[in-house]
C-alpha cells in the first residue's frame, strides 16, 4: 500500500519573534523541518509533501538545497487558515488510494518507528492518532475517549474546550494517519464554525466516526518526540532534551563526558574506547574519534577524524567542511589552535597555540608549535616549523603551493613565499624571506644586514 507523507511547515511562528520562518529554527545545529523529513526518510514513501506558508520561498529553497536527490513535492497554504485548510492545499497531490501521514515540522524530534508505528496502526482502514499523556497538557488539542475509556470520540482543541475537557491529559499531537481516499473526503466536508474561524483537521474525528470508520490511537516512545516548538524558550528547552539524550547515549558506549549537561552534538560523533571530553565541546557535522582520543574544554570539531591517542587540547578549532579534516595518531593540537579544511596531519605531529593550517598536509612528526600560518603546503617528516613563520601562498589574485622537505628546519619570524620548494634538510635562518627554492641540505638567510650605530641617541620630545 502506497504512503505519501505531509508535513505542515505554513505556520509564521509568531512567539519565535523572528523574521526567520519558524521551521528554519535550528535544532542540534539542523533546521527543524530537516529533522523531520531525515527521520522519515527511510519510511519509503512514494512522495513527501511539504506545505509552505510564511516565508515559502526561503523554506521551500533550504530544503531543496539540503534534499536535493529526496522526492520533496511542495505545496503553499496562502493564506493560513489552520491545520485543515493547510492539509487541503496538499489534497491535488495526493493519490486516490493509500494512506497518508500528516506530521508536524515544528516537531523535530519524532522518530522513523514512531511514524511508522502510527501507519502501521492505520493499516489503510482507520484513522490513526498519535497521543500522549502529559503533565501540563496547555495548548494542546484534548483526546475526549467513551465511557470505557478505549473508543476515541473526538479531539476538542484547547481553545474551544470545556473547564471539564481541559483537564484531559492525554492530548493530540498534531499527528496522524488516515485512508488517503477518506481524507480527501473529510477535508472536502470542513467548516470554520469554531472560535478561531479556522479550519480545524482534527474535525476529521467526528466524521470517522460518523462513518463507522474505526478511531485508533499509538503512543510514542518518549515525550521529547512530540514537544513541538512555538517560542524561543521552548526551542532552548528541547535542544537541552535532545542533547541530554545524545550524550546518554554517548556515555553508554564508554565514552566519558566530564559533565553531559554541557555538550552539543549537531551531527554524528563515532567514538572508539576511552575517549574523554570535558566541558562546552560542540562537535558538528560527521566527527569520528579514534581509541583514546582526549579532548580539552571549550572546543569545536566538525568534519575530521581523530587519530588514536590524540589529545586536543582545550579551545582549538577544527572545521573540516566539504575537505575534511584529519589529525594523525598521538598527535598534540592546541591549545587555542585552529585547523582548516583540507588540513590532513600524520601521526605525532604537534600543532601548538595560535598556529593555522589550511589545505595543508603535514608528515609524521611535524612540528609547528607557536604563533604559524601554513596554507596550502606540504610539509615532511620531522619538520620544525618555527614560531611566527608563514607561507605566503595568495598573490592577491592565484593560490599557490609550498613544498618543504624532510627534516627541514624553519626559523623563527619566516616567510615562505609560495611557490617554493624546501629540499630535504634543509635550514632556513629567523627572519628570511624565501622567494626562491633551496636546495636539499643547505643554509638560506635572506634577510637585510645588522648594522649598529654606537653613540646614537633617541630623539627628545620637545616641550611647548
Amino acid at each position: 500500500m502506497s504512503l505519501s507523507i505531509v508535513i505542515m511547515a505554513a505556520g509564521k511562528g509568531t512567539r519565535m519573534k523572528s523574521s526567520r520562518p519558524k521551521v528554519l529554527h535550528k535544532l542540534a545545529g539542523r533546521p527543524m523541518l530537516s529533522h523531520v523529513i531525515a527521520s522519515t526518510s527511510g519510511l519509503q514513501a512514494a512522495q513527501q509533501v511539504v506545505i509552505t506558508g510564511h516565508g515559502a520561498e526561503m523554506v521551500e529553497a533550504a530544503m531543496k538545497a539540503e534534499f536535493a536527490q529526496a522526492p520533496l513535492q511542495f505545496v503553499r497554504q496562502e493564506p493560513q487558515l489552520g491545520t485543515g485548510h493547510a492539509v487541503q492545499q496538499a489534497v491535488p497531490v495526493l493519490p486516490d488510494d493509500g494512506i497518508t501521514l500528516i506530521l508536524n515540522g515544528d516537531t523535530p524530534l519524532i522518530h522513523a518507528s514512531t511514524a511508522q508505528a502510527l501507519v502501521d496502526a492505520c493499516a489503510g482502514d482507520k484513522l490513526a492518532l498519535l497521543t500522549i499523556r502529559l503533565d501540563d497538557p496547555t495548548g494542546y488539542g484534548r483526546i475526549v475517549r467513551d465511557e470505557t475509556g478505549v473508543k476515541v470520540l473526538a479531539i476538542v482543541e484547547h481553545k474551544d474546550a470545556t473547564p471539564e475537557q481541559r483537564a484531559i491529559c492525554e492530548v493530540y499531537t498534531g499527528m496522524m494517519a488516515a485512508p488517503t481516499a477518506r481524507l480527501k473526503h473529510w477535508l472536502s466536508q470542513l467548516n470554520n464554525d469554531n472560535a478561531q474561524g479556522e479550519y480545524y483537521l482534527t474535525d476529521v474525528v467526528a466524521m470517522a466516526q460518523a462513518e463507522g470508520l474505526s478511531v485508533v490511537a499509538a503512543q510514542p516512545r518518549d515525550e521529547v518526540e512530540v514537544l513541538g516548538v512555538n517560542s524561543p524558550a521552548q526551542l532552548a528547552d528541547l535542544e537541552r532534551r535532545h542533547q541530554r539524550a545524545q550524550a546518554e547515549r554517548l556515555m553508554e558506549q564508554g565514552v566519558r563526558l566530564a559533565d553531559p549537561a554541557r555538550f552539543d552534538l549537531r551531527g554524528t560523533l563515532q567514538c572508539g574506547q576511552d575517549v574523554d571530553i570535558d566541558v562546552n565541546c560542540i562537535f558538528e557535522g560527521n566527527v569520528v574519534l579514534g581509541d583514546e582520543v582526549q579532548i580539552g574544554a571549550n572546543c569545536v570539531i566538525r568534519n575530521a577524524t581523530i587519530g588514536r591517542g590524540a589529545v586536543i587540547h582545550p579551545f582549538t578549532h577544527i572545521d573540516g567542511d566539504t575537505l575534511g579534516a584529519h589529525v594523525g595518531e598521538g598527535s598534540l593540537i592546541g591549545p587555542f589552535a585552529r585547523l582548516r579544511p583540507g588540513a590532513q596531519l600524520g601521526n605525532e605531529v604537534h600543532i601548538g597555540n595560535f598556529v593555522e593550517v589550511k589545505n595543508s598536509t603535514l608528515g609524521n612528526g611535524a612540528k609547528a608549535n607557536h604563533l604559524a600560518y601554513l596554507g596550502d603546503a606540504t610539509v615532511g617528516e620531522r619538520v620544525n616549523y618555527g614560531a611566527g613563520s608563514i607561507t605566503a601562498n595568495y598573490d592577491g589574485a592565484n593560490k599557490h603551493r609550498t613544498v618543504i622537505g624532510d627534516d627541514v628546519h624553519v626559523g623563527s619570524n619566516c616567510v615562505l613565499v609560495a611557490p617554493v620548494t624546501l629540499g630535504a634538510g634543509v635550514t632556513i635562518g629567523g627572519g628570511s624571506t624565501i622567494t626562491k627554492d633551496v636546495p636539499a641540505e643547505s643554509l638560506a638567510v635572506a634577510r637585510g644586514k645588522q648594522v649598529t650605530l654606537s653613540g646614537w641617541q633617541r630623539p627628545q620630545k620637545i616641550k611647548r
